[in-house]
């Protein structure tokens, strides 16, 4: 499944569960029982409830205040209470992993230890309802991919803890570097921190692309603040793939893109090899381009898996010698595929393609035979026997 974001009114931790659980209300009973299950404070109220706002129909997701308030709760307390929570591993892995981005950009922001950040600005309890329900929402949709439209920037200040802000806030502008942004014309905080710590654990495509996509659902969760002429929503539109394009599948990879101008070729080939074997590494290629002053360079481009790229960037940095790497998160679509192997011992790849499927017998098992023209022999009955058997 592909689930694209629609965020009409902008994006908040709130506005993401409301918007899924109306597109899925059976999950309702569930995700109260997760967020319960993650040791927030009983006498905090949460609720799921239908919403219309005399234009539309959807839903809101609302977290009260506890009884005995606290100004604010460190990151390193909240983490030790989510590992130590009811939680499935699962849930808590995304729970802590929305929360680390979180705190990692407020810290740069209030130049802290990451530690010692602290959640005041909507309150510790409702930072922790919004991100549990969405970890566990995310985590129930299984394997899928993520897409959302421009952002709407607002406009004005916002009052925290620390004073007035610019809208976006500091730490909103740290977790979406990289995502577009449009001016709608409305103002007031249009995306808050917390969604933008969800928006960003998704690393979802920027647009939902060309790909023909059959509408499955929608969902529609409604932001606590009104505008005039708007409503207030946060859409989510779930895709399945087009029965006339049934031969591929889609997912995103992160694309990592550096030159290099002062390592011999011969070091380079050794760090790039290395580069290769990392883990969620899918493809490395390189080739020469002219830079200033007409020296030739090298130019590398790393394709991974997205829940890898932190690791590949560091290996990046540590085996050649770039000092800064482009990185964007890419779209892609990929032909169905298998393998099987023949009664001599050659691995064949099919592949469905629109006009029919085809095989391609691995040159390496093949190598060990003299002359092109029986290698040739051998890799074509190899291709025809695969063939035959599908």
């Amino acid at each position: 499944m592909h689930y694209h974001l629609d965020p009409v009114g902008g994006v908040a931790g709130d506005m993401f569960v409301a918007a899924l659980l109306d597109m899925e209300p059976d999950s309702t009973a569930a995700t109260l029982a997760a967020i319960r299950d993650s040791g927030l404070d009983p006498s905090v109220a949460v609720s799921h409830d239908d919403f219309n706002d005399g234009v539309l129909t959807g839903s809101r997701f609302t977290v009260g205040k506890p009884e005995c308030t606290h100004h604010h709760a460190h990151w390193s307390a909240i983490k030790k209470n989510l590992s130590d929570s009811a939680l499935s591993p699962a849930v808590t892995d995304r729970a802590i992993a929305i929360f680390a981005d979180l705190a990692e950009a407020e810290a740069k922001v209030h130049n802290k230890a990451v530690s010692d950040v602290a959640f005041h600005e909507v309150g510790a309890w409702d930072s922790i309802a919004d991100i549990v329900a969405a970890a566990y929402l995310i985590e129930s949709l299984g394997p899928c991919t993520w897409s959302i439209g421009p952002i709407p920037i607002g406009k004005g200040r916002v009052k925290t803890e620390h004073g007035l802000l610019p809208v976006p806030a500091p730490a909103t502008v740290l977790l979406l570097d990289g995502f577009e942004f449009i001016d709608d014309g409305f103002p007031g905080e249009r995306i808050t921190p917390t969604g933008a710590a969800i928006i960003k654990h998704l690393k979802p495509s920027q647009g939902i692309g060309k790909t023909a996509r059959v509408l499955q659902r929608s969902g529609y969760g409604f932001g606590t603040r009104t505008f005039k002429g708007m409503s207030n929503i946060l859409r989510v539109l779930e895709f399945s793939k087009t029965t006339t394009s049934s031969v591929f599948s889609c997912d995103t990879v992160m694309v990592l893109n550096f030159e290099i101008d002062d390592q011999t070729a011969e070091e380079l080939a050794v760090g790039l090899q290395k580069i290769r074997e990392r883990q969620g590494v899918i493809d490395v290629i390189q080739s020469p381009v002219m830079g200033k002053k007409g020296r030739l360079l090298t130019s590398v481009q790393v394709l991974v898996r997205p829940g890898n790229a932190e690791d590949v960037i560091n290996v990046c940095f540590h085996e050649t010698t770039t000092l800064g790497i482009r990185q964007q998160v890419k779209a892609r679509a990929i032909l169905n595929r298998s393998e099987l192997e023949t009664e001599q011992d050659i691995r064949v790849k099919i592949v469905e393609r629109p006009g029919g499927i085809t095989a391609k017998a691995d040159i390496d098992n093949i190598a060990n035979i003299d002359g092109h023209q029986h290698r040739q022999k051998r890799r074509l009955d190899a291709q025809s026997d695969a063939l035959t058997d599908k």
